[in-house]
């Protein structure tokens, strides 16, 4: 049931205009975010984390952050999964230290051709495993910091581990840590979920993070998908945690990120019956 709370929108640091991150900052307060998503790697967040602590002590809202890239937990060189377990280790500390709530990432990025033997997944139970294993260490380390692990589900052209809610679900259970989460984008799910609206019901309080994009992988309006389904089934489900816009932007930064909060905020008000 929906519980009426507002949108809790955040816009991702590499999208909003500014040299630092307190411009940054600035500006995402004035085109209507409540908040920062944050972009890895580990060395890039350890950089900056003197202004991010000033930041955060001011007042700013700096909740998540990306993995950052490559490697992923999900590679197949054994020596890249250690990199990528150790870069996830780092930002979690970082961002339980900026009183944040976790790190975003899929178990693996790119383009996989299943005609291509070599790159054909199959389906390798020993892969799995370590998929598995990776995501419980890590998930381990996140429960230390008093903090989440936030696992996105891509498409099949992009990750050939894990395209539906439903998958990553099987998988973060089978960690045996209650400190990996489910990361629900939509532009993935349009492509992968028979029903968009009825896989976030199903998944109902496993969601704990929202990204958002429209079809076309532009900044939501810009597309056909039906957001107000989507939000419709957040409240439904209770949802009351972040979205994030994971988008390119159809024009400049200026112009379109504070028409998007604007829609955001009114479609989300509509699919409570305007009540929020």
């Amino acid at each position: 049931m929906s519980t009426g709370a507002p949108l809790r929108l955040l816009c991702p640091e590499y999208r909003l205009p500014g040299d630092s991150i307190a411009e940054k900052w600035e500006h995402a307060a004035r085109m209507g975010y409540d908040g920062i998503e944050l972009a890895g790697p580990a060395q890039s967040i350890h950089d900056r984390f003197p202004q991010l602590k000033r930041l955060v002590a001011g007042g700013a809202l700096l909740p998540t952050v990306s993995s950052g890239g490559r490697p992923f937990i999900g590679e197949r060189d054994p020596q890249s999964k250690r990199s990528a377990v150790s870069n996830l280790k780092l930002l979690l500390s970082a961002i339980a230290e900026l009183g944040g709530v976790g790190v975003t990432t899929p178990a693996c990025f790119g383009l996989y051709s299943r005609a291509i033997p070599a790159l054909n997944p199959g389906d390798d139970p020993a892969e799995r495993q370590a998929l598995i294993d990776a995501l419980g260490e890590v998930g381990q380390h996140a429960s230390a910091e008093g903090v989440v692990l936030l696992l996105e589900p891509l498409n099949r052209y992009e990750d050939h581990h894990i395209n539906r809610l439903e998958q990553a679900l099987e998988l973060i259970r089978a960690t045996g840590t209650d400190s990996v989460k489910l990361l629900a984008d939509v532009f993935h799910m349009n492509m992968e979920e028979a029903d968009l609206a009825e896989a976030i019901r199903r998944a109902g309080p496993e969601i704990h993070h929202v990204q958002l994009a429209d079809s076309n992988r532009l900044e939501p309006g810009a597309g056909h998908l039906d957001f107000a389904s989507v939000f419709r089934a957040l409240q439904q489900i209770g949802y009351e945690r972040y979205c994030a816009l994971e988008c390119r932007l159809s024009d400049d930064a200026r112009t379109v990120l504070p028409r998007v909060s604007k829609h955001l905020r009114e479609v989300w008000r509509s699919a409570a019956g305007g009540a929020a």
